[in-house]
């Protein structure tokens, strides 16, 4: 059957924004400069301001960014770097991208970002770093986080690939730690029409070394001063995003929009994310709800014409190529959020009345199933 309710729906942002993408993409191909040209200049000063650092840095594509953030901060093989399970796959590959070893710890089963605890738990004389992953649009404890590293020494790398915007106290992520990563899969908050990535930090030295390893070591051309790769955020791509990020503010208002409209009906149920502080700016890439019977309410809103997806359904330490990390400790909120979580549709484009439906749908399953909720 046809969907009447996606999940998401990143061609309707394009069709939003139609008009520009499209007059910004006839310049670029008129000029003929495709990579590495004015637009990623550009949108790398205009992502740094709005980010609130010094230095923003284009990349291919948001595991990149991982990968040469850490790789910048010196981070590499003999190495641990402290992250959660609870994340995509991405976050993890990019630490062993980048020579070092990832060390998996539980989230706060309120927030699903990591337990901060936990974290100075798991540091040892190995650790090096901590990659804390703002998720689902909700920032994670980062000023607590940033407080523990600094006590013992530790680079921060925040992964930015679900909090486009979000803040906490008026701060946007990418800006607490050492250096963010961000990508820009067409999905995110500010999404391209492919793939795209961004590294942001306030550290000078940062900047630089990102800036070689991206294209080869190259500071002149065929000349490599260090070892480096092949990630360059492209023209098009840049240009794209360029139009974008002046709506994301308002886009990120229409998501928060429609998450009240959810709350209103599943925050009495039960099944509803826990309220974020009034200090904090969650920008909803997700909204994300717990029931059990989870495939079934999910079967149910399918035959209601209403998609919805699991971000995510297998956690890292439970997939077969990281079963040999070390988890410091069980990773319980982990597993069990793994196995009742459920992303409604969200996208700024959604109708009220559309969001609406979906929450009176899923009341009405979850009611009919008898499912727990919460």
């Amino acid at each position: 059957m046809m969907l009447a309710i996606p999940q998401c729906n990143p061609f309707l942002n394009y069709q939003a924004h139609k008009t520009d993408i499209d007059s910004a993409l006839r310049l670029v191909l008129d000029k003929g400069n495709y990579i590495l040209g004015e637009n990623v200049e550009a949108f790398e000063k205009e992502f740094a301001a709005y980010v609130g650092v010094g230095h923003a840095v284009g990349v291919g594509n948001g595991t990149d960014a991982i990968t040469i953030a850490l790789l910048s901060t010196g981070i590499g093989k003999g190495d641990e770097v402290i992250t959660v399970s609870h994340t995509a796959t991405a976050t993890v590959a990019a630490i062993e991208l980048a020579g070092a070893t990832a060390v998996l710890v539980d989230i706060d089963p309120a927030t699903f970002t990591m337990d901060a605890s936990e974290f100075k738990s798991a540091i040892t004389s190995a650790t090096r770093a901590v990659l804390p992953v703002h998720l689902y649009g909700r920032v994670a404890p980062v000023n607590e986080i940033v407080s523990i590293a600094r006590e013992y020494g530790l680079v921060v790398i925040e992964d930015c690939a679900q909090a486009h915007g979000a803040a906490m106290r008026g701060k946007r992520t990418g800006s607490f730690g050492d250096i963010g990563a961000f990508s820009f899969y067409p999905t995110k908050n500010l999404g391209a029409l492919g793939d795209a990535g961004m590294i942001v930090t306030d550290n000078a030295h940062y900047a630089e070394r990102a800036r070689l390893l991206r294209q080869y070591g190259w500071q002149t051309r065929y000349i490599s001063e260090i070892p480096g790769r092949n990630s360059r955020l492209d023209e098009i791509q840049a240009s794209i995003v360029r139009v974008k990020l002046r709506s994301l503010d308002a886009d990120n208002k229409c998501r928060r929009t429609i998450a009240q409209t959810y709350d209103g009906v599943l925050a009495p149920l039960g099944c509803a994310p826990a309220n974020a502080p009034a200090e904090e700016s969650h920008v909803y890439h997700q909204y994300v709800i717990q029931v059990d019977n989870r495939d079934s309410v999910r079967d149910r809103l399918m035959k209601k014409g209403i998609a919805t997806a699991i971000h995510y359904p297998v956690p890292v330490h439970l997939q077969p190529a990281y079963r040999r990390l070390r988890c410091a400790g069980p990773l319980k909120a982990t597993e069990r959020a793994a196995q009742r979580i459920i992303s409604l549709p969200m996208f700024p484009e959604m109708r009220m009345e559309e969001a609406l439906l979906v929450a009176e749908s899923v009341n009405t399953v979850v009611k009919d199933r008898g499912c727990k909720a919460g």
